[in-house]
């Protein structure tokens, strides 16, 4: 029986006590305070979200209790595991604690794992470095474990390398390791951050499975307030390493008294924050269970939406193929295919979809750093097939990119105010003074001081070089802004000035743009319309409103109800939401990384059509939807009512990557569905 189940143990004893826990750090003949106080207990089988941002002492607090501080760290007060004082512990004794009494989940498997060895060696190398085991006994608990975390054909799986499997897979094999000889504390740190939203909510459903069925206390280190809502039992509010707030998950979310607390969370983007109700056209954005219907007229506009499409098109994109060119024996692989889409003057268009769906292949074809081979592009006003190197500089005077990570795309060895004016020189539009005073004026436009242009990337906290970054992009005064995921590196109040200072300049400049994302929420907040991207196909696009409210594919339903909300009552109904849809097959595809895909492909071998209660046309042509927008005035005891669920009957699945599946799979068992998951990972 694989099951992880133990013995009923008394749950109000505290399997973790900290207490006037300091830390500080030795750096250039000073002594820098880290954490300052810190005290806290955590009970079995209890998930305690430490929250901040960086450098708040959250991950240090953490990797205190494992005792993997750097050597110029000094530790002092108390931690007691389950009544061994951990501060001040040989290295042995910490040797012999590590793996059997706690463990650590990490944020970048593909890191943690050795990628010379096979899962199941590596599981079975950790079970008999603390036990007496055959090899044999090893690989048979790692198969077991594995099963337990969901892995699809775990006897199979067990000899996988990590790079043949996909991110989820690999987080599940971190949390099969984490688990192997039943610690009595789990440290999750940042466990979802590298993860698809998707992926990420398969992931904390497991967690939140195992939570129950072991006695383990868990120490969630997280920056991602949504996250913590679905998982948290009580919650530590870090600042500069002080503990500044702490309290249930209902408590801080509901009644944060701490003004940092607040700030925190009124910072955090909401899924359904930004639209508005307009309750006299019948349009109202309500979180729904799988009964609540919400009467969506068919056409939905907003005042952005309007200003947007008055203008002309600076992108327009008809049914485009981009490529990566063949190398060597490797053949040409086909990126995005049968892609459409227009861009209008002063109009924000967001592209949303999981990691390889080829939302950044877009935006580099769209300057010409990939080709287009099929189709018809236009891009301000250039023809983008077959285009010509020398018109590609002419091009990309009015086309600008803003980097997901200002870090690397700065270079390091030139001060900021030269990277600045960098593009006014190349074209040769300023120099000397002029050029001097134009970046000391874009300074000021990214809300920077002008002694800032003589210090050096490194020298800047993420959230200023990203500035610099957006300072960079508009140089040279572009007509189309290419911005990829510019804001997915920052703290979450960070983010929050970033976005506030692209709205201002968009709406100032004028400039189309074309924002990637996989933050649906940070999406909702900036664009006029969205397009849904999924393996290289256009899934769906419209206004905001029609596809946060009125969504019409199963992928794009199963990819919203997958977005976590900071609010722990709405995501409660949304985590039930999602399990209905999964229950029924909605958006589920057999090349799935959980034990869903291998369901879904003998799902879709039989049938192209998914049930999806509610979604029943009004004689007027709207459409009665489940909204996945939620607010958090809806009642949290509006949960699924079974008598109302079938009311609305089945609605044939029109999204048409489905049916190909659908077709293809008919022809093949369903194991080999999750076979595909390798394939594209090799590719």
């Amino acid at each position: 029986m694989t099951t992880l189940e133990k013995p009923t143990v008394d749950r109000t004893t505290p399997v973790l006590t900290v207490r006037n826990l300091d830390i500080e750090f030795w750096v250039d003949g000073t002594w820098y305070p880290a954490v300052v106080g810190a005290e806290f207990d955590l009970r079995r089988g209890e998930v305690l979200a430490i929250v901040g941002e960086s450098g708040s002492g959250k991950s240090t607090t953490a990797m205190s209790m494992l005792g993997l501080l750097p050597k110029n760290a000094h530790v002092s007060g108390s931690i007691e595991l389950a009544g061994k004082q951990l501060v001040g512990a040989s290295e042995r004794t910490l040797r012999r604690l590590r793996g059997r009494e706690i463990s650590v989940i990490f944020q970048e498997p593909m890191t943690a794992l050795n990628p010379v060895y096979t899962v199941g060696f590596q599981i079975a190398e950790m079970l008999r470095s603390h036990r007496a085991m055959s090899p044999v006994a090893a690989r048979a608990r790692a198969i077991e474990l594995l099963t337990v975390v969901e892995i699809p054909d775990p006897e199979r799986r067990v000899d996988s390398y990590p790079h043949q499997l996909s991110g989820g897979q690999r987080q599940r094999v971190m949390i099969a390791q984490a688990l192997a000889l039943d610690p009595e504390l789990l440290v999750a740190d940042e466990p979802t951050t590298a993860l698809d939203v998707t992926v990420q909510a398969e992931i904390l459903r497991l967690m939140r499975n195992l939570k129950d069925r072991v006695d383990a206390g868990i120490v969630l280190i997280t920056h991602d307030m949504g996250v913590v809502a679905d998982m948290a039992d009580r919650i530590l509010v870090m600042k500069d390493g002080n503990i500044v707030e702490s309290g249930t998950a209902r408590e801080i979310f509901k009644a944060p008294k701490h003004p940092y607390t607040i700030q925190l969370l009124d910072a955090v983007p909401h899924l359904g924050g930004t639209i508005k109700a307009d309750r006299s056209t019948g349009s109202h954005p309500v979180f729904g269970s799988a009964l609540t219907e919400v009467r969506v007229p068919p056409a939905v506009e907003t005042d952005i939406r309007d200003r947007g499409t008055t203008g002309e098109a600076v992108v327009s994109l008809n049914g485009v193929a981009v490529e990566y060119p063949k190398r060597g024996r490797t053949a040409a692989f086909r990126a995005v295919d049968n892609f459409t889409l227009d861009i209008h003057r002063g109009e924000v268009v967001g592209l949303v979809g999981e990691s390889g769906s080829g939302k950044t292949t877009v935006g580099r074809a769209m300057v010409g750093l990939l080709p287009f081979v099929e189709g018809t592009a236009s891009v301000v006003g250039s023809s983008m097939v077959r285009i010509a190197k020398k018109d590609l500089r002419t091009l990309r005077r009015k086309v600008s990119f803003v980097f997901q990570d200002p870090g690397s795309s700065l270079n390091p060895r030139v001060p900021v105010g030269e990277s600045i004016g960098e593009p006014l020189l190349l074209h040769k539009i300023a120099t000397g003074k002029d050029l001097s005073n134009r970046v000391e004026a874009l300074l000021d436009q990214v809300n920077l001081s002008r002694t800032m242009r003589n210090r050096y990337p490194h020298e800047l906290s993420g959230g200023q070089r990203q500035r610099v970054g957006i300072a960079r992009s508009l140089a040279l005064e572009p007509e189309l802004l290419i911005a990829d995921e510019p804001t997915s590196a920052l703290d979450v109040s960070v983010q929050a000035k970033v976005l506030e200072l692209f709205q201002d300049l968009q709406r100032e400049k004028g400039f189309a743009c074309l924002f990637i994302s996989h933050d649906l929420a940070v999406v909702e907040m900036l664009s006029a319309r969205i397009a849904v991207l999924h393996h290289g196909n256009l899934v769906e696009v419209g206004t905001r409103e029609q596809i946060l409210n009125q969504p019409q594919q199963a992928y794009t339903q199963r990819l919203l109800a997958a977005v976590p909300v900071p609010d722990p009552d709405e995501q409660k109904i949304r985590r039930e939401k999602r399990d209905e849809l999964i229950a029924a097959g909605i958006g589920v595809e057999a090349d799935d990384d959980s034990v869903f895909g291998a369901a879904a492909a003998s799902q879709l071998a039989g049938s192209d059509t998914a049930s999806v209660g509610g979604n029943a046309p009004f004689s007027d042509g709207s459409t009665a939807v489940e909204s996945f927008v939620g607010t958090a005035a809806l009642d949290a005891s509006a949960t699924l009512r079974g008598d109302d669920a079938e009311e609305g009957g089945s609605r044939t699945t029109t999204d048409p990557l489905i049916k190909d599946k659908a077709v293809e799979d008919t022809a093949r068992p369903a194991e080999d569905g999750v076979e595909g998951v390798d394939d594209r990972d090799r590719r």
